[in-house]
């Protein structure tokens, strides 16, 4: 219809004596830039009655396709294998392991100096700032500067304060230290960024969830590093070696490309072509036919393109439910540790009465036990991720996040039962196999919900709102938990109540959509009407309006 409507405006200018360039100039705008083939005048064909039509329009051979048609088109191959390899290698060395290294730390700190409760306690906290203050800015210098950029940059200063936390004189030193460490794991979910705007379709949500994986091994591997370490070099190797696969990691940054979505919105169109055409060589597939045209380029990393009317509710959503995702699982975390040193719940407050009766300064090393049991805790995140990744396409993403939410507070609500140690055991794990699963939700539809120029913006927002979360709950499962235990599991279970019907309420469902490149349309518009066309001649809607 768009292309019969330009037809008649030509032939009318024809015949009024207007220059085709006039007409060129009545509808700029109206139509998405084409990166290959463009020229400042139409090139034009003559009909039998003399009118002139665009070249494009007279060949019907001649295609277009857009980014998303060029990943679709290629499919999941090698290429895709090893950038999930390299994905994983950065979830499980500078997540993972940096994030697992805090339950070894502290304890042992807390024994060698001498340390009082609250310090300890400071050490995690600390690391949680640093999340919570760099997500947002990592965000915005991968949207403005590239995903790959701002993931680099974020991988070597982990790396770099990872090995001078091992060097730290005083608490004074290591307490800063372990702060810019974390600044720089705020920076990691870019990684999913990147990763995402590089899978087809089908394959995007088993992927993403997958990443788990990678962080399951990776926190295995650092209790097991510190099994090996600790009792022979101490703490200071343990951080220093536990910072060294970042090093790998940096290397093989070298290899991963810049986003095709990232360089196609920043103007580099020959750079997105040369890595499509990488891309479908690595994975032996064929390139789509015609050119590869964009919507308009725009601004990027903006934070009012969060809050614009399309995304404002679901900015707002998704901040809640990542916080209540991050709440949730570290202050189940927690009351794990609380809850098997009592026993039961019935008999955890006159647990924690004679607790109080011993010095601050009282401490334990960590044993074999000790490790042990946070092997055993690490192993509940493989059912989370398996139920997850059964589910997210079946039933959507926001159902499972709800879902996800609904299942962590009826078992936090069951807890209010005076239930024995089995019995708690098999509660605590199955709210954590699914509040974990819920996190994991949200790291695919998060991606999949914000276009090109502020995907990373907005996952980087949700990150570090999740940051948020996991300071707050250290005071709802340690502080309130010596005055009620019944009133801190009312505010888990309440909290994801709520998260579930923000779950619900949020507008767009992203299932079976593709990834959006503009934000100056409809969500899923670009999308409209592709299914039925072949992976080899990929159309698209390129006469739609902004």
């Amino acid at each position: 219809i768009k292309c019969c409507f330009f037809i008649l405006r030509v032939v009318k200018f024809r015949r009024t004596g207007e220059s085709s360039r006039s007409d060129e100039d009545a509808i700029s705008g109206e139509h998405e830039v084409q990166i290959e083939g463009v020229r400042t005048e139409l090139e034009a064909v003559e009909l039998e009655d003399g009118a002139a039509v665009p070249k494009e329009f007279a060949n019907p051979t001649d295609d277009t396709f857009m980014v998303e048609d060029a990943v679709e088109a290629i499919g999941f191959g090698k290429f895709q294998w090893k950038l999930s390899v390299i994905t994983g290698l950065a979830w499980a060395s500078d997540y993972a392991m940096e994030m697992m290294i805090l339950s070894i730390l502290a304890p042992q700190l807390h024994c060698e100096w001498r340390l009082p409760s609250w310090q300890v306690a400071l050490l995690t906290s600390v690391v949680f700032v640093g999340m919570m203050s760099s997500s947002t800015l990592w965000g915005n210098i991968s949207d403005q500067y590239g995903r790959k950029t701002g993931l680099k940059i974020s991988v070597l200063w982990t790396l770099y304060y990872g090995i001078l936390s091992g060097f730290a004189p005083v608490y004074s030193w290591i307490l800063v230290l372990r702060g810019l460490v974390g600044f720089g794991i705020g920076g990691v979910p870019q990684s999913v960024t990147l990763y995402a705007e590089f899978l087809p379709m089908k394959a995007r949500a088993k992927c993403i969830l997958l990443i788990e994986v990678f962080w399951a091994l990776g926190t295995v591997f650092e209790v097991l590093l510190a099994v090996l370490v600790m009792p022979t070099l101490g703490w200071r190797w343990l951080l220093i070696l536990s910072a060294l696969p970042l090093l790998l990691f940096a290397v093989l940054c070298f290899w991963l490309p810049e986003s095709a979505r990232y360089d196609v919105l920043s103007g580099n169109q020959d750079k997105a072509i040369a890595t499509l055409k990488r891309i479908a060589t690595e994975n032996g597939a064929p390139m789509p036919l015609g050119k590869l045209i964009i919507s308009r380029q725009e601004d990027r990393g903006k934070m009012r393109d969060l809050f614009t009317p399309h995304f404002r509710w679901t900015t707002l959503l998704l901040w809640f439910i990542w916080f209540s995702n991050a709440f949730s699982y570290y202050g189940l975390v927690l009351l794990t540790t609380e809850f098997f040193q009592a026993g039961d719940v019935c008999s955890i407050s006159s647990k924690r009465k004679a607790v109080k009766a011993k010095c601050s300064l009282t401490c334990e090393y960590l044993t074999k036990e000790d490790y042990t049991d946070l092997l055993w805790t690490t192993l509940s995140e493989f059912p989370g991720v398996l139920v997850t990744l059964w589910i997210i396409d079946r039933i959507g993403r926001k159902k499972t996040m709800a879902l996800s939410f609904l299942v962590f507070s009826f078992c936090s609500l069951l807890l209010f039962l005076c239930v024995g140690r089995n019995v708690l055991t098999v509660l605590l794990f199955i709210a954590r196999a699914f509040i974990s699963g819920g996190f994991q939700a949200a790291y695919v539809y998060t991606p999949e919900v914000y276009p090109t120029a502020t995907r990373a913006l907005g996952l980087g927002s949700c990150s570090g709102m999740a940051r948020v979360g996991a300071l707050i709950t250290p005071f709802i499962a340690q502080v309130m938990l010596e005055s009620s235990v019944y009133l801190t599991l009312a505010v888990y279970s309440g909290c994801c109540l709520l998260a579930a019907l923000a779950s619900c309420f949020l507008p767009i469902e992203t299932k079976g959509r593709g990834l959006q490149e503009s934000s100056h349309r409809e969500w899923g518009q670009e999308m409209v009407g592709r299914g039925s066309h072949s992976p080899g001649v990929a159309r698209s809607d390129s006469g739609s309006q902004e």
